[in-house]
């Protein structure tokens, strides 16, 4: 049986008898991407050998583990049956680069344990003061009741006790930090989409906000507003009807969840979302991470800039681990839609301009459409969602989004059931 390839974050040993060097390989996988999975009883090539298990074998591990690395990490050790055969299988993750191990420090290339220069070390210390674990909250009075509605949402316990220190919540002195700041109930971070009249920041139509609550919230929030815009053109001709998006959606998930999650909260600056006449753009805060070139971004590697809100987000499923967003994009996109400099990183999501006889994809603003139903509704105040659909050329789904919010912001009302009803407009 083989398990496969050494990587940046996987490493083989043959037994624990390589035990100092597959912590030296813990260190270095720490130091690159802030977590790595040791085999022992496994070959380079990935042949499963097995490892002889006594009743010492795991406690010896976890104290060389302890006494090894700084600062010290809390590791998962198991055994796992393979191929018939003991494998000893240690994981570990952290988010307080830099490691060192047995006072030296490494960095993890490819499957290789590279001890690091002083200009590498330099550079971590700096990213590592970055972390939104370590730097403390401006507030430090804060509930996290909307984070835990999302937890039990996805039927997942939380428990009480120990809900700040399995989610990272605090720093090393107690005290809540900027991760704990960013997923409270109410904190001080802006989330925006504005939307702007033509191709320039020119003339701003509308700025909607979502934030000053917990992050993930605020982030599904804007992805359901990104899903109200994102109306459909219809087509009617040839006895069928075809509906076509002005952006891929799925796109925009990954670039905008991507962006909340590797945007450099440190620097207090929110990512946002800007709409124009012809395309959408994503921006967030802080280029590509210390280490990670862009060939291997556009590959997919991740190397993330906030371990613990990723762990969080992957959790709740807001992201995969999987690293397919960024070749998404590219594969439908191109490259060019990604603009990365040394301070921002933004993706440009064109919208489809085709034409033909039967059917024009175009964008209208979200506040001329919304004058339209109102309209419509003010001239037959029972018209249905569906006769209104046909009317304007988007789908039914689109017309229920717009409804909503215009409700929301106090300009509709409905009054009877939905048979017998019938709308009242109040502005």
């Amino acid at each position: 049986m083989k398990l496969g390839y050494e990587s940046e974050d996987v490493e083989f040993k043959k037994s624990t008898g390589e035990l100092k060097e597959g912590i030296q390989s813990l260190a270095a996988m720490l130091n690159k991407s802030g977590q790595g999975t040791l085999y022992f009883g496994v070959r380079n090539d990935g042949t499963v050998i097995g490892q002889q298990i006594s009743d010492t074998t795991l406690r010896g591990i976890s104290q060389a583990i302890a006494v090894g690395i700084r600062p010290q990490v809390i590791p998962t050790i198991s055994v796992q049956l393979m191929d018939d055969k003991n494998v000893v299988v240690i994981a570990v993750s952290g988010g307080e680069r830099p490691y060192s191990a047995y006072g030296k420090y490494y960095i993890r290339v490819a499957d290789e344990d590279r001890e690091m220069h002083p200009h590498q070390l330099r550079n971590l210390m700096l990213s590592a003061s970055d972390s939104i674990v370590n730097i403390e909250a401006d507030q430090q009075e804060l509930t996290f009741n909307q984070l835990k509605t999302l937890y039990a949402g996805e039927r997942l316990t939380v428990r009480e006790e120990t809900f700040l220190q399995n989610l990272n919540l605090l720093t090393r002195e107690g005290r809540y930090n900027l991760l704990a700041s960013l997923l409270a109930d109410d904190n001080s971070f802006s989330v925006k989409v504005a939307v702007f009249a033509g191709k320039d920041k020119t003339r701003l139509i509308k700025r909607n906000e979502y934030g000053y609550k917990c992050l993930l919230l605020a982030a599904k929030q804007v992805l359901d507003y990104a899903e109200a815009l994102n109306e459909s053109s219809v087509d009617l001709s040839g006895g069928q009807r075809r509906e076509s998006r002005l952006f891929d959606q799925d796109c925009f998930r990954e670039a905008w969840y991507n962006a909340c999650l590797h945007n450099r909260w440190s620097r207090k600056t929110s990512p946002a979302v800007y709409v124009y006449e012809d395309r959408v753009e994503i921006v967030s805060v802080g280029g590509l991470p210390e280490g990670l070139t862009l060939e291997e971004f556009y590959m997919g590697k991740s190397k993330p800039v906030n371990l613990e809100l990723q762990r969080i987000m992957a959790q709740l499923n807001f992201v995969e681990q999987t690293g397919h967003g960024v070749p998404l994009i590219v594969s439908r996109y191109g490259r060019q839609v990604f603009d990365v400099s040394e301070n921002f990183l933004t993706v440009t999501l064109p919208f489809r301009r085709e034409r033909t006889e039967n059917v024009t994809y175009h964008i209208s603003t979200p506040d001329s459409r919304n004058s339209m139903i109102l309209d419509m509704m003010r001239e037959d105040n029972r018209a249905s969602i569906g006769e209104i659909s046909d009317e304007l050329g988007i789908s039914k789904t689109a017309v229920n989004n717009r409804v909503k919010r215009l409700k929301e912001e106090g300009y509709l009302a409905r009054e009877g059931g939905a048979r017998d009803g019938s709308w009242v407009v109040l502005k």
